[in-house]
């Protein structure tokens, strides 16, 4: 790790506008300045700031300072939500983890994090060694010439699937942006992974009042039970009224370069019965613009079975 200067600015404004990289859990932050990846001359520690506060008297609204493992153990946190905040990482890094940090974390791509190989994200214009390298933790959606590296988040699959929106506050004053828009897919600038501006910092996360939200679960397929990245995952919420699929909500991730929203899928999932029959129609949807590299195909056939899992978990009892 490179040397570098640390502060705590004492109130928001006086983080606003900084050129330095700000610092709240230090869970992805501290691994990458380790290893050399990010190398930020000057840290921010923003954890005095008063960011926090969890508020479910009309939908969601999460101070972006909140840790993990307190959100998902508050009362009225949907359970897509919670639980993929509790399928995130080890209780340890869920106590420190914030939600804002989480949502701003890097690819765990192996040639991002290994300088000493090329990487499009971290050296514009050097290439992207795993599209012809070993790829089977890569996307198959929103993927490009430029990049192929999964988005890491989990509960921001929930997030994106729930209409989430983020308050940015910036030099320039707040601003709320859907999370969905706020992620950009690679194309030919894999560098530019977000809409944050200049000196903008997320203060909360917002999320609309969904009642039958209530009805929701997220499930996560990975190589070992715990402390392990998505090979695919789903969450999902669903309204069924007399057997009958009234609306759905469906993400997607550990398949795209971005939190994915599976609106096709949601699309035909109402008016339908909530039969498996009916699940595994609209799930075969999901891959219909996926592009696998060589090592990840099975994604196509892993997504939307997970899809299906998920939504036969959701509606037990229900059908």
């Amino acid at each position: 790790m490179r040397p570098f200067e640390l502060t705590a600015p004492a109130s928001v404004g006086d983080a606003l506008g900084s050129t330095g990289t700000f610092l709240a859990g230090g869970t992805t932050l501290v691994d990458l300045m380790k290893l050399d990846v990010l190398t930020p001359r000057h840290v921010l520690d923003i954890n005095g700031l008063p960011l926090h506060g969890i508020d479910t008297a009309e939908g969601l609204r999460i101070g972006a300072l909140e840790r993990m493992a307190d959100i998902a153990a508050h009362p009225g946190v949907y359970p897509v939500i919670s639980r993929a905040l509790l399928l995130s990482a080890s209780q340890q890094l869920r106590t420190m983890a914030s939600i804002g940090g989480n949502l701003m974390q890097r690819t765990r791509c192996t040639y991002f994090r290994d300088v000493s190989m090329p990487c499009n994200r971290r050296d514009p214009g050097s290439g992207c060694p795993a599209i012809s390298g070993a790829n089977r933790m890569h996307a198959v959606l929103g993927t490009s010439e430029s990049c192929v590296a999964t988005h890491a988040s989990d509960v921001a699959v929930a997030f994106v699937a729930l209409d989430a929106e983020i308050r940015l506050t910036g030099p320039d004053g707040e601003r709320t942006v859907k999370l969905a828009d706020f992620y950009r897919t690679p194309g030919g600038t894999p560098e530019v992974e977000h809409d944050l501006r200049p000196g903008e910092l997320i203060t909360e996360v917002i999320v609309p009042r969904l009642d039958w939200a209530a009805r929701s679960t997220y499930v996560k397929v990975r190589d070992r039970q715990s402390y392990e990245f998505a090979l695919c995952s789903a969450a999902v919420a669903v309204d069924v009224r007399d057997g009958i699929v009234a609306d759905a909500r469906v993400a997607a991730g550990g398949v795209g370069t971005v939190p994915w929203r599976l609106s096709a899928v949601e699309a035909a999932l109402r008016g339908k019965p909530a039969t498996e029959e009916s699940f595994a129609a609209a799930a075969a949807l999901a891959v219909e613009d996926a592009q696998p590299l060589t090592e990840n195909a099975f994604k196509l056939t892993l997504l939307p079975r997970t899809i299906v899992r998920a939504l036969l978990e959701v509606t037990e009892g229900s059908r």
